[in-house]
């Protein structure tokens, strides 16, 4: 659903969040036509699949929902792989990371909340990224 707003700049009610797809997007980013390719994982990889994606990746958006710890859980273990695959002497010019930024989505859903402003900001400091909470 972060994915579809950001490309369409409306929030689509009846997105499916178990399909994986792959959106093309042309923007200007301070004031330079940039064309994104963005990878929507669904979030149901397992070890190998998500290594795969890791390495096609440039950039991440490391997103959980506030609404579920498990979710939350995950973060940690994501950011780990991302910094080991990308520091990996057999990527070309290994030394460089990605940018790497970690959202905490549904912030809007108070009463469902499981994970706090709080914890998001903890985690986001000890992994030095940034961190935003959005809905």
């Amino acid at each position: 659903a972060l994915t579809v707003r950001f490309i369409t700049r409306r929030f689509i009610g009846d997105y499916d969040p178990t399909l994986e797809m792959i959106y093309r997007h042309m923007a200007v980013m301070d004031g330079e036509m940039v064309h994104f390719e963005i990878l929507d994982t669904a979030g149901q990889e397992d070890s190998l699949q998500i290594e795969e994606k890791i390495k096609w990746g440039d950039g991440f958006a490391v997103v959980y929902s506030v609404t579920d710890r498990c979710s939350f859980d995950e973060v940690m273990r994501l950011c780990f792989l991302i910094n080991h695959i990308h520091s990996s002497p057999k990527r070309s010019g290994g030394t460089e990371q990605p940018p790497v930024v970690i959202v905490g989505n549904k912030k809007d859903l108070q009463f469902d909340r499981m994970v706090s402003t709080e914890d998001g900001e903890n985690l986001s400091k000890a992994l030095k990224l940034p961190f935003y909470e959005i809905s």
